[in-house]
């Protein structure tokens, strides 16, 4: 098996081609694993030292890539993260091809040991999810290398298991949160003229955006102090590469005209992932606005014939209202002493 090490962005370029077809032969193929993504999140957020380590099977083929970056915490800690670990990133992982993760880890291990390593504290391996191998195998692998390992549960992304039919997914809620679906839906639609979009090519992207950012902020305080300049420059550069992937939803909920809600989903791997909203909770709360573009998007996913519909990261009541079960998110810490 042979290492590629690549420091710095260049190794995004020289890899592109066969990213993703590695990241489709994993156990747990994601958007926020992909070339496009990663590459992203590095360009508009990225800081610190950049360390893309590639490894090749005897034969050539790609079989695995830690996408990595080195940065000095607090206190002078050196510590090594995966690519994307910045609240933007619901899932993350080595992308290592499924059957190969034993040997890929112990290779890495190896790495992390070696002279070719930069200088670490902590190895920080953040929003895995629950299929990845890296919280059940690397840990006892990292004890014997002298490392002390620990794996914690992170959080929790609801999914809802999308049936064949509207109708089947409604007979599936509790009978008060069908009520509550078909009423709000009803009341939305007495409030005067609703339309619902989905942006696309012919749309202006940078606009829609701009509209996207706008009910994203108003509608939460934390969410607008979260908005600051270089998140909405990633934001819109993040819409642009899945767009141009083909893998955007982004619709807007308009009534008599206006737009009163929106919702950041990807379409991805037979998923549809929810991964931001916004709405004006001023002029729209009455109709609640958020809640039924959330309708139609589900409505939609199952006409699209999604398999599942995934809410990401957190766990606030409304998803499990909507039929959503509880899947586990894992941190791993690998440190070279005890604390």
């Amino acid at each position: 098996m042979q290492l590629t090490l690549y420091r710095d962005e260049n190794g995004f370029a020289a890899l592109r081609r066969e990213w993703n077809t590695l990241l489709a032969r994993t156990r747990f193929d994601t958007l926020f694993l992909t070339w496009e993504w990663q590459s992203t999140w590095w360009t508009h957020l990225g800081s610190g030292d950049l360390w893309l380590l590639a490894w090749r099977d005897d034969g050539g083929d790609l079989i695995g890539i830690a996408p990595l970056y080195l940065e000095t915490a607090q206190g002078g800690e050196q510590r090594l993260t995966l690519v994307g670990c910045l609240e933007v990133s619901d899932y993350l992982d080595m992308i290592v091809a499924a059957g190969r993760e034993p040997e890929v880890y112990a290779a890495f291990l190896d790495w992390l040991s070696s002279n070719e390593a930069p200088p670490w504290d902590v190895l920080d391996l953040c929003n895995l999810p629950s299929s990845s191998q890296i919280h059940r195998l690397l840990p006892d692998l990292a004890r014997e290398h002298g490392y002390t390992a620990t794996t914690l549960e992170e959080d929790i992304c609801p999914i809802i298991d999308l049936p064949d039919s509207w109708e089947a997914y409604l007979a599936f809620l509790s009978k008060k949160q069908r009520h509550e679906v078909r009423r709000k839906l009803r009341r939305a639609q007495e409030a005067g003229d609703v339309n619902w979009t989905i942006v696309d090519r012919t749309h202006d992207l940078t606009a829609e955006m701009d509209d996207f950012i706008e009910l994203h902020r108003l509608s939460q305080t934390d969410k607008d102090q979260f908005m600051e300049p270089p998140m909405q420059a990633f934001f819109h550069a993040a819409a642009r590469a899945m767009l141009d992937a083909g893998w955007l939803q982004l619709s807007f909920l308009e009534v008599n005209g206006e737009k009163a809600a929106t919702m950041l989903c990807f379409d991805y791997s037979g998923s549809i992932l929810v991964y931001n909203s916004g709405y004006d909770p001023q002029r729209y709360r009455a109709i609640s606005p958020g809640i039924v573009l959330l309708a139609y998007c589900i409505r939609y996913a199952i006409e699209l014939g999604r398999a599942k519909f995934d809410f990401l990261q957190g766990d606030e009541v409304y998803k499990t209202r909507f039929g959503a079960h509880e899947t586990k998110v894992y941190r791993t810490l690998i440190t070279r002493q005890e604390a």
